[in-house]
């Protein structure tokens, strides 16, 4: 079993920039991909950003340019950098990370407000 712990959502103003953070509590050097999700009210939970093994880093069109989406697999965390931020990524977003085809975690959700 693992878990993962989000952090780093809040409040900001249109134009702003916020870093997320979800730490793993397992080695996460096996995982296979690792990626942030989305989802805002009334709407469907949506891909943000992953990263994959064998495969390019996959950015939503809606956020390339702004966001980015790194990892540290010494620490075990994932983050997600998100600049320029608009009042269309009001959200709470959650951190995904596959060790394999049928074991994956989710983190608990972690609310992001973009002001306008």
């Amino acid at each position: 079993q693992g878990q993962l712990v989000e952090s780093g959502g809040g409040l900001v103003q249109a134009g702003g920039s916020l870093r997320l953070s979800c730490t793993f509590s397992r080695n996460m050097r096996g995982a296979i991909a690792w990626g942030w999700y989305r989802q805002a009210p009334g709407k469907e939970r949506e891909l943000v950003a992953r990263i994959a093994r064998g495969a390019s880093t996959y950015y939503a069109d809606s956020v390339k340019g702004r966001f980015t989406i790194s990892g540290d697999t010494a620490e075990n965390t994932v983050y997600l950098q998100m600049n320029n931020l608009e009042p269309e990524d009001t959200a709470v977003y959650y951190c995904n990370i596959k060790m394999s085809r049928l074991q994956e975690y989710w983190g608990q959700g972690t609310q992001v407000t973009v002001s306008s």
